[in-house]
C-alpha cells in the first residue's frame, strides 16, 4: 500500500493539509496586532497565505479574493495557484485577514479564512462587494422566506428552535445601515448582539446549534458571505444571500454587469457541491477560537476545520516551534 497521502476531493484528511494555509496567514499577521496599520497586517497575511497555497498538491483559481488584478498584486480574482497539472482543481475563496480593523486595533475576532470547492461550484459575485444575509441553524433550513418581514422570520426561527422569540439572539454588524433592522428585531421581542465586524464568525455561530447566536441578519461583505455559505452548507445550516451594493461605484458596476439585486440566492446556489472545505485560524481571540499566542520558543494556533461531505467539524490546537533568532 502506498504511503503517499490522499488528497482527493472526498478525502476528509485533506483538511489537515489545508489548515496550514490559514495558520501561515494568522502567524504572519500576528506581528501587526494592535499596531494601527491594517494594510500592513493584511499584506503579511496575504503573502503568507499565497505562499502556502502555491505549495499545495492541487490546483485552484481564486473566485473570491483580495481584488481585481489591477488592485491587488496577490490573491486577486482569477489568479491560478498550486499545481496547474493536478487532476484536482478547486474554486478558492480567501480572506487572509477577516477583520483588518480588529487586527489593527488589537480587538477580538480577527481571523484568517479560506474555503475551497470543486471547480465551477462556487458563486462568482462579479463586482458586488456587499451582500444582505440570513444565516441560521439546521432546524430552520428551507423554512425562511428571505423576503418576509423581520418579525415573520423570527417567528419561524423561534418555532423551529422550540423557544419563544424573546429568547432569540440575532447577530448584526454595528453599522449605520442597520439601525432600522435592529429596531425591528427589538420590536419583535428578540435580542441583538452587535459587533463592529466579523460576520464570518457570526454566520457560523448562527449555523451551529446552541452557540448562543440563533441567526445572523443584515448586510456585510460578499466575500465573507460566500465563504460562510461554504461552511454552512457543510454544517447543514441555512444561508441566504442577496447582492446589496452600497458604494456608488459598486452600484454602477453591478448595474453594468446586469446582476439581479432582488434575487435571494440559497446556500446550494452559492456553493453547489458538498465536496468542499473550510478552514479558519484565529489571529486575535474571538467567539469561535483563540488567537495566536507566542512564546520565545513556540506559537500556538487554533483552527476551525469543516470538511464535506458530512460536515465533520473540528477545532485543532497546534504548537509550532519557532526558529531560533525570531
Amino acid at each position: 500500500m502506498s504511503s503517499t497521502p490522499r488528497t482527493t476531493a472526498s478525502d476528509p484528511s485533506f483538511i489537515y493539509s489545508l489548515r496550514a494555509v490559514t495558520e501561515a496567514a494568522a502567524r504572519a499577521a500576528y506581528d501587526w496586532i494592535g499596531r494601527g496599520d491594517k494594510n500592513q497586517g493584511d499584506l503579511a497575511g496575504v503573502e503568507a497565505m499565497r505562499d502556502a497555497l502555491n505549495g499545495m498538491p492541487v490546483g485552484g483559481t481564486v473566485v473570491i479574493g483580495e481584488g481585481e488584478k489591477d488592485e491587488a498584486p496577490e490573491l486577486y480574482k482569477g489568479e491560478e495557484l498550486g499545481d496547474p497539472s493536478s487532476a484536482l482543481q478547486f474554486d478558492i475563496a480567501v480572506d487572509p485577514v477577516e477583520g483588518t480593523s480588529y487586527l489593527a486595533k488589537g480587538m477580538t475576532n480577527a481571523m484568517a479564512v479560506i474555503a475551497m470547492a470543486p471547480r465551477g461550484s462556487m458563486f462568482d459575485p462579479g463586482p458586488a462587494f456587499y451582500m444582505e444575509k440570513f444565516a441560521g441553524p439546521p432546524a430552520v433550513r428551507g423554512k425562511i422566506d428571505p423576503k418576509a418581514p423581520v418579525a415573520d422570520k423570527l417567528k419561524v426561527l423561534a418555532e423551529a428552535l422550540d423557544k419563544p422569540v424573546s429568547e432569540l439572539t440575532v447577530y448584526v454588524l454595528e453599522k449605520p445601515r442597520h439601525k432600522e433592522l435592529v429596531s425591528r428585531i427589538h420590536a419583535a421581542g428578540a435580542r441583538v448582539a452587535l459587533y463592529p465586524a466579523g460576520d464570518v464568525a457570526g454566520a457560523l455561530m448562527a449555523a451551529i446549534p446552541d452557540s448562543g447566536i440563533d441567526a445572523l441578519m443584515g448586510t456585510g461583505g460578499t466575500p465573507e458571505g460566500v465563504i460562510s455559505a461554504c461552511a454552512i452548507r457543510l454544517l447543514g445550516g441555512e444561508f441566504l444571500g442577496r447582492l446589496d451594493p452600497q458604494l456608488p461605484s459598486e452600484i454602477i458596476a453591478v448595474r453594468e454587469a446586469d446582476l439581479d439585486t432582488s434575487k435571494w440566492y440559497g446556500v446550494d446556489e452559492l456553493v453547489s457541491s458538498d465536496e468542499a472545505y473550510f478552514c479558519a485560524t484565529g489571529i486575535t481571540t474571538g467567539l469561535l477560537f483563540d488567537g495566536v499566542e507566542r512564546t520565545r520558543s513556540q506559537e500556538k494556533t487554533q483552527t476551525l476545520m469543516i470538511a464535506g461531505p458530512g460536515g465533520e467539524r473540528q477545532i485543532l490546537t497546534t504548537w509550532h516551534p519557532r526558529p531560533k533568532g525570531q
